[in-house]
């Protein structure tokens, strides 16, 4: 798995062109015998018939990552650029990017410290007086290579390192659509859905789209999540620990957790001695949220595996946690303890 994560994590795949992650995720998840499709979205459904028929459950990661967006390019070859998704401005500043199709490599500056006003030392750097250098000396020559709409994505390399860690961009989400790829892999009694959407970044998009088509009876959605174990931060906000197992989550700020299939998760975690954590802090959101509302609305569960400095050029995960977040959803699909939930809904 942790092959098909540096593949996942080093392609580019921001919300609204994702198409380079989504090559790689057709090609493997076609590698499973799932029927594999796109939808008009860019969403891929990956379908697996169960060997009983009966009921439909959909498995959810997303594909896209934050990134940026070309807005201007300036007189001197610069690029100006929006922010897509959510992203710490502080972070910004020297940043290897990659720019377009071609990928064309960049650097994010600013003026240096050395020509500032003292005042200005003082202040936090704001992304629009940040500009992209692609090493071009004027508008014509950044012209031949970027065009004004252009994507561009971190340019980080996945690495493992430390005490059996794994460091990369876009573990938010591309260790859920690793572990939706293993449990493609595997035949089930019951009609199983993996979906691997788009947009999620900028609105949930994707997935309301899929879970409309799809009409699942539930739903579990697999994340990175927030992970705060660092110096300075106090135990209760901690949210998540890595080494400890993947998250269940109770609640965020887009969903609330079915409560009968939070404690059926929660029981197949202890039934076969998988780790796992309660995830302690009502923070950010994930696909669930426009799933759970979608057509007559559908029972829903989010798993995550926590992640430190989401949404950065650098995330840092556990593979210990990743594997163990599969072994819960493996266990949670074949058990089908949430059967019971599903009759009583």
């Amino acid at each position: 798995m942790v092959e098909v994560l540096k593949r996942l994590t080093e392609a580019a795949g921001v919300s609204g062109n994702e198409n380079e992650v989504r090559a790689i995720i057709r090609e493997l998840a076609g590698q499973t015998g799932a029927r594999v499709s796109v939808d008009r979205m860019g969403n891929v459904l990956a379908e697996k018939a169960g060997q009983k028929g009966g009921k439909k459950v959909m498995l959810e990661a997303h594909m896209d990552e934050v990134g940026f967006l070309i807005s201007g390019i300036l007189d001197n070859g610069m690029l100006k650029f929006k922010t897509i998704g959510s992203i710490d401005q502080r972070l910004l500043l020297s940043k290897r990017v990659l720019v377009g199709e071609s990928r064309i490599p960049g650097v994010i500056g600013v003026k240096a410290i050395h020509l500032q006003e003292p005042e200005e030392r003082d202040k936090v750097v704001r992304q629009k007086q940040m500009y992209m250098d692609i090493g071009t000396s004027c508008r014509e020559d950044t012209e031949e290579l970027v065009e004004i709409g252009d994507y561009a994505s971190f340019d980080s390399r996945f690495v493992r390192f430390g005490d059996n860690k794994v460091k990369a961009k876009s573990l938010d989400d591309r260790v859920g659509c690793g572990i939706l790829l293993e449990l493609l892999k595997n035949t089930y009694d019951f009609d199983m859905v993996a979906c691997f959407s788009v947009q999620e970044e900028i609105g949930l998009r994707g997935a309301e789209v899929a879970a409309w088509h799809v009409e699942p009876d539930l739903a579990v959605s697999l994340e990175g999540t927030t992970c705060a174990d660092i110096p300075d931060v106090p135990d209760h906000m901690q949210t998540t620990r890595q080494g400890k197992g993947p998250a269940i989550s109770f609640m965020d700020n887009s969903s609330i957790s079915d409560r009968g299939l939070f404690r059926r998760m929660v029981e197949t975690a202890e039934s076969h001695s998988i780790p796992y954590q309660i995830k302690e802090n009502v923070a950010g959101g994930n696909d669930a949220g426009s799933i759970q509302k979608s057509r007559g609305g559908v029972p829903t569960l989010v798993v995550s595996v926590p992640c430190r400095y989401i949404h950065s050029p650098n995330s840092l995960a556990s593979p210990a946690d990743i594997r163990a977040a599969y072994e819960l959803a493996r266990a949670f699909l074949r058990d089908q303890m949430w059967n019971e939930v599903i009759r009583h809904a």
